[in-house]
């Protein structure tokens, strides 16, 4: 039986190759996983021409995923560079790369992405055609906006961002209501100012039906962006926000009747107490597609140390319901990553995603942590290595302050409550000072 997408397969009952890897990787049952793909709960973004594709599934009940943005730009062309933040991103557990590259030969880059890298790859058309048709931006017309969608599909990415949620109406209301930081998202501050200067609708609203035939040719996932996400802790779950979100509940909808699978983006910056709300706001308004979400990032006030602000708001918002996090490195706000921000950024979300994925439940989720608790309580340091989500880091620490004796680490050396422990459970008798 023949069919066009994931979520077309799902529902004719098709177990296809991808599915079957996903629910393989996730100890899920085959018919499950169908069922949940079948009714937009879970995707699996696979373009049929990434032929090099390590398929992984996002949304309920599934692990949460880690995205990692990178680039090139005006500041920072190096593609060799990028390559190697790729490269380190897929070694580090990286379920995604979403090339955000807005200056050089964009094209090139994205197919060297999808030719040669496993992970699922996710790109922003609007940023491209502003690079590619060398143009002033309100000279693009609302055709060509909609030729990069398909370009980009034929180049084999995954998934897209489609800025498609802010329409002349929206706009309007957003001018209305003044924010403290505007407008923060890049690819919904092209589009706004695009509709000011033109007048016109937003091309990726007003021809929405087409790229979602674009979509179900190549079996490209929608990433329905939010352009108006919040940028600062003021602005959270504001009029704006949520006028967009409903907006992207209609389009998510229409998505599924034609078999176009979907994510859903969202915040953002926000405080701690708003998260879990807006978590539960997205699952009803979204009728449970995967919500993708930047952070959220839950103070304003740590540039530097910004993936830990993400963090925090990553491992809450997970918890009470978001499958996909857009990692944050310590460069947020300030500049483009290099290397080391990547690998940072990637850890720091993947705790975060493995805290949720213990407290939602996720079956085997707390193994990997009770394997760490063991080889603590047997003060078996190599094993605790091989276990660590940042094995060099952790051996580094340890041999950077030798303890005396191999048994202990130099923070509490004889003082060793496990040790002690171990010891006087066993009847052995336990002096400390004199040892």
């Amino acid at each position: 039986m023949e069919y066009s997408t994931q979520m077309d397969a799902a529902r004719k009952g098709i177990i296809t190759k991808e599915l079957a890897e996903v629910a393989k990787s996730e100890c899920m049952d085959k018919q499950v996983l169908r069922e949940l793909v079948a009714c937009g709960q879970a995707i699996i973004p696979a373009n049929k021409r990434h032929k090099c594709i390590s398929p992984c599934g996002i949304g309920n009940k599934l692990r949460t995923k880690i995205n990692v943005n990178l680039g090139t730009s005006r500041d920072w062309t190096d593609i060799e560079m990028e390559m190697e933040k790729v490269k380190s991103a897929v070694e580090l557990g990286a379920e995604a790369i979403m090339d955000l590259s807005s200056f050089g030969d964009t094209q090139k880059f994205r197919r060297r992405l999808t030719d040669e890298c496993p992970a699922v790859i996710g790109t922003v058309p609007i940023y491209d055609a502003v690079v590619y048709y060398h143009k002033a931006l309100k000279e693009i017309t609302a055709r060509e906006w909609i030729d990069i969608v398909r370009m980009h599909a034929e180049d084999g990415v995954d998934f897209m961002t489609i800025h498609c949620g802010i329409n002349r109406e929206t706009a309007e209301r957003f001018k209305r209501n003044k924010r403290l930081a505007n407008i923060v998202s890049r690819g919904g501050s092209i589009i706004f100012a695009w509709m000011e200067m033109t007048g016109g609708e937003n091309p990726f609203y007003e021809y929405y039906d087409e790229i979602l035939d674009i979509c179900r040719e190549y079996d490209v996932t929608m990433s329905l962006g939010d352009a108006c996400r919040p940028g600062c802790l003021k602005d959270a779950s504001d009029i704006s926000q949520i006028e967009e979100l409903v907006t992207l509940g209609e389009l998510t909808r229409r998505a599924w009747e034609k078999d176009v699978q979907v994510m859903v983006e969202g915040p953002g910056h926000m405080p701690l107490d708003q998260i879990a709300a807006n978590m539960k706001i997205q699952q009803t308004i979204c009728n449970g597609a995967p919500f993708y979400v930047l952070g959220p990032l839950v103070t304003d006030i740590a540039p530097g140390y910004d993936h830990i602000t993400a963090a925090i708001g990553g491992a809450l918002a997970a918890t009470y319901g978001a499958s996909f996090l857009c990692y944050v490195t310590p460069a947020e706000h300030l500049r483009l990553p290099d290397v080391q921000d990547v690998k940072e950024g990637i850890i720091a979300s993947k705790i975060a995603a493995h805290a949720a994925d213990i407290a939602k439940g996720i079956k085997g989720a707390r193994d990997w942590d009770d394997e760490m608790s063991t080889a603590r309580k047997k003060l078996d340091w190599e094993r605790m290595f091989e276990l660590a989500i940042d094995p060099d880091k952790a051996r580094n620490y340890r041999e950077s302050a030798k303890p005396e004796k191999e048994d202990t680490c130099s923070m509490c050396g004889n003082f060793c409550a496990v040790k002690n422990m171990n010891r006087i459970l066993d009847g052995e008798i336990v002096s400390i000072y004199d040892e």
